[in-house]
């Protein structure tokens, strides 16, 4: 394997490219946000083909979602009123958390013989208390290997007494030729919905036992958020297929709590790997939120998992 690394200020956007030269695989990440622009392989005619909907497109469209794959954290969807309580301490901020407006630092980047990577950081000093009022950092790494994109975020709680609570994850969408043409195939196994009308947690869930197929939900739910708890999932592998374009992403998800699945009816679906739920419709402390990670007094806490894009046949 051949690997390089770039930079690229397109209108003063700072990029990184990562590339397998051998075997045609190439991420973008901006370093606003550490949000990954891009995720694309070279076909048999030697052109790039992008698998994120709107793949490279820095420009902001009329309508509909603006993003590719956005960085959730120190926590997941909304806070109710844009606003919470934790140890005493008010938050305030948006959807998904402060992670997505940071420019975050490169860490370091490596290129060895079997992979490639860049990795991420964003320590106490990039976020104010109003934002996260403990000091814990993070080191968000991409990598390319033998398993396609992986994705690893990295916590570290620098308190010497308080354990932190945290919830994060990653929001991409996978680029379909029409809303209509695209499938997610699920694995066999026991989940759990939870309901979130109105994007926060009514209280509601439903045990679904799944066989393994084709989404068990209508496309019609999707711009509500499908919210799904990975109770027993022995081989939680799922598959975004396009049949039109022939993009096919594998999504490896083992040791992924939650996954939510989303669209506003364009023509793509995001699959996010969760670590944490949204807030409820009656709000529960910061620290008492369903789904929240902790992480002791000067410990860590890790969260992995990988995609594969490739071109599928299809007959």
């Amino acid at each position: 394997m051949k690997f390089s690394h770039t930079e690229e200020n397109p209108d003063g956007r700072h990029l990184d490219v990562l590339t397998d030269e051998e075997d045609g695989l190439r991420i973008v990440v901006s370093r606003l946000g550490a949000e990954l622009i891009s995720m694309a392989r070279m076909n048999e005619a030697g052109k790039w083909i992008g698998f994120l909907y709107r793949d490279g497109d820095l420009s902001v469209p009329e309508s509909g979602w603006a993003n590719h794959a956005t960085v959730m954290g120190y926590y997941l969807h909304r806070l109710k009123n844009g606003r919470t309580l934790y140890r005493g301490h008010e938050i305030k901020g948006g959807t998904h958390g402060f992670l997505r407006s940071k420019t975050w630092h490169l860490a370091a980047s490596s290129i060895g013989e079997n992979s490639a990577s860049l990795n991420y950081q964003i320590t106490p000093a990039d976020f104010s208390a109003t934002e996260y009022p403990l000091k814990v950092s993070v080191n968000l790494t991409y990598e390319i290997n033998a398993d396609g994109v992986t994705v690893l975020f990295q916590f570290r709680n620098h308190e010497p007494e308080l354990t932190a609570h945290v919830s994060f994850g990653l929001h991409p969408g996978f680029g379909a030729t029409s809303f209509e043409g695209f499938h997610l195939q699920m694995p066999g196994g026991y989940y759990r919905r939870y309901f979130s009308p109105g994007n926060f947690l009514s209280g509601e869930t439903r045990d679904i036992e799944f066989g393994g197929g084709e989404m068990p939900f209508s496309k019609n739910e999707l711009p509500g958020s499908i919210i799904l708890e990975l109770v027993d999932v022995p081989r939680p592998q799922f598959s975004f297929v396009d049949p039109e374009s022939g993009r096919w992403v594998i999504m490896n998800l083992a040791g992924v709590p939650y996954i939510t699945l989303w669209s506003d009816g364009n023509a793509f679906l995001c699959i996010e790997p969760c670590w944490g739920l949204t807030d409820d419709h009656e709000q529960r402390l910061f620290e008492k939120k369903r789904g929240i990670q902790t992480i002791p007094a000067g410990g860590e806490l890790q969260g992995s998992f990988s995609m594969i894009p490739q071109f599928a046949s299809c007959d």
